[in-house]
């Protein structure tokens, strides 16, 4: 019998375990709730540690990216972008499903004056982006804002950076000439602000960081001005200015400022009308900086000035990637201290000069440096002038001029250069009185000049020419007063090949005196010293 009743019970506790087993499926309601609750719990957890994760390379990120060290160090400015790459999955789940996610990014979207602070949480590494504006966005205007500037933000996580060798044998030392940020023609934008244009607003940025505009406006500028360790950076994603009388991007105080087009934008900044002061500065520039600008970026740049100049900038200025397309009445791209070019893409159509350096209480300042890009500039005075030095070691250089480049110092080292002049194709003066003789040498590359006139020269130096190397091909009306090589000191002729009118000969030849019948001064008619570089220009 205890047999049986052990048996039975056995039966019975089986039975009752599979009655147990089937009735799960009637009390599924209950056991599902919870274990839901559990899993947004966890969801909610992990997203949240994933969040800290995020703000935590987000600080690192926007530290390291402030401190544009001027080396060559190939870890500058990756940190962030290595980290978004690590977690480029859960981010785009967050930034597809997360609310909080969409509303951090509308908070950075206005259409106005702007202060934007970094605040670090306490005991958290997470930082987060406070904005303040007097005239905030719409809603929709903001929620479509957000969506472009996180294509932007997945379209950036690639880092391009443009290449760049630097050289101590030209006249210029090109060693600390571009720092890793200037190369990087992306911009991390994990803790960006995003700012829209709007008519009639000033957006005002004080504090350092990158910040994306984006928009179409009349009568609007982006007023930097920060303390002078700051350094800021716009990213131009699809901005449309048209200004009557003030800068579109104006530059009172910063370290540096970059401005950088995104990928497959088109930027539009113009100015329609005559300048206005801002209080004792003259500001005469569709982008006027009194600091440091730095160009680069993977879109197209397009600014017209109707009585002014492109870019003006009173101390350097530098372009290392980009596309630019610049119309204006008076200099194109000018600069006090100098212009720094080792890439993009340049259309200049100018009534004064394309690119000009010149700085007035400094005579060692005023150079221009090129060692890639390709420009085309068309300009009714010079193509590029440079005060002091102008050196030319790469890149696809075509003007079309009065005078196509003008210096004291010209060196080219390299590159295909293509001048159409009507005056001088390269004039070597005594524009600056810390630089020696003025001269014109070139070590490499090929050089054209096709000069039209009755009195004109290919070369002229106000003292020497040396030739080294490269190709020289020069063409010239050979009635008048015209010259291939015009000079007042000596010519060094030691390689390379001249061509001229056709022909290839083995020395320079002998200037003429037909080269002073232009009297001192200027142009034929105008005083003493002559179009023959007899003396300043």
């Amino acid at each position: 019998m205890k047999n049986n009743r052990r048996t039975t019970a056995m039966i019975a506790a089986l039975l009752a375990v599979c009655m147990l087993a089937a009735g799960c499926s009637n009390s599924s309601d209950s056991i599902e709730q919870i274990e839901n609750g559990s899993v947004t719990v966890t969801e909610t957890s992990s997203e949240e540690s994933s969040s800290v994760k995020e703000k935590a390379t987000t600080t690192t990120t926007s530290s390291e990216e402030e401190q544009d060290e001027e080396t060559t160090s190939d870890d500058t400015s990756l940190t962030g972008e290595e980290s978004s790459d690590a977690d480029e999955s859960s981010e785009t789940a967050e930034d597809t499903s997360s609310e909080a996610a969409k509303t951090k990014q509308k908070s950075k979207a206005t259409g106005s004056s702007i202060t934007s602070t970094d605040t670090t949480k306490s005991g958290s590494t997470a930082s987060t982006d406070t904005s303040s504006s007097s005239a905030s966005a719409s809603s929709s205007g903001t929620t479509s804002q957000s969506q472009t500037s996180k294509t932007t933000t997945s379209g950036s996580s690639q880092s391009v950076t443009a290449s760049f060798t630097a050289s101590t044998s030209g006249k210029i030392d090109t060693t600390d000439i571009f720092s890793n940020r200037d190369l990087k023609q992306t911009a991390d934008l994990t803790d960006a602000t995003y700012l829209t244009v709007s008519d009639g607003k000033t957006l005002s940025i004080t504090e350092a960081g990158i910040y994306v505009i984006s928009g179409t406006a009349k009568n609007c500028t982006i007023r930097i001005e920060t303390d002078s360790e700051s350094k800021v950076q716009l990213v131009l994603n699809g901005v449309s200015v048209t200004n009557t009388s003030t800068p579109a991007i104006y530059v009172i105080n910063a370290d540096k400022v970059f401005v950088t087009t995104a990928s497959d934008t088109t930027n539009t900044l113009s100015v329609t009308g005559q300048f206005t002061a801002d209080g004792d500065t003259n500001t005469d520039a569709v982008i006027f900086s009194k600091d440091d600008l730095v160009f680069n970026g993977l879109g197209t740049l397009n600014i017209t000035s109707a009585y002014g100049n492109g870019i003006s900038g009173k101390d350097d200025i530098k372009f290392t990637g980009g596309t630019y397309s610049i119309t204006c009445a008076l200099d194109a791209i000018e600069a006090n201290d100098s212009i720094a070019v080792c890439g993009g893409s340049f259309t200049i159509n100018s009534k004064k000069d394309g690119l000009h350096a010149e700085n007035d209480e400094d005579y060692t300042e005023g150079w221009i440096y090129i060692s890639d890009g390709t420009f085309n500039i068309t300009a009714t005075s010079d193509g590029i002038q440079g005060t002091t030095y102008t050196q030319i070691d790469g890149g696809n250089i075509t003007i079309k001029s009065s005078e196509g480049i003008e210096s004291t110092y010209i060196q080219i080292n390299g590159g295909t250069i293509n001048i159409s002049a009507t005056d001088d194709g390269l004039n070597a003066s005594k524009k600056s009185t810390a630089i020696g003789t003025p001269t014109v040498e070139v070590t490499g590359g090929k050089l054209t000049v096709t000069m039209s006139g009755s009195d004109v020269d290919c070369i002229d130096a106000n003292g020497n020419i040396i030739v080294s190397g490269g190709t020289i091909d020069l063409s010239y009306p050979t009635q008048g007063p015209s010259e291939s090589f015009d000079y007042d000191g000596t010519a060094t002729y030691t390689g390379g090949t001249i061509i001229i009118n056709g022909s290839q000969v083995d020395s320079i030849p002998q200037a003429s005196m037909m080269g002073g019948m232009g009297g001192f001064g200027g142009n034929m008619g105008g005083g003493f010293g002559g179009r023959g570089g007899r003396g300043w220009t």
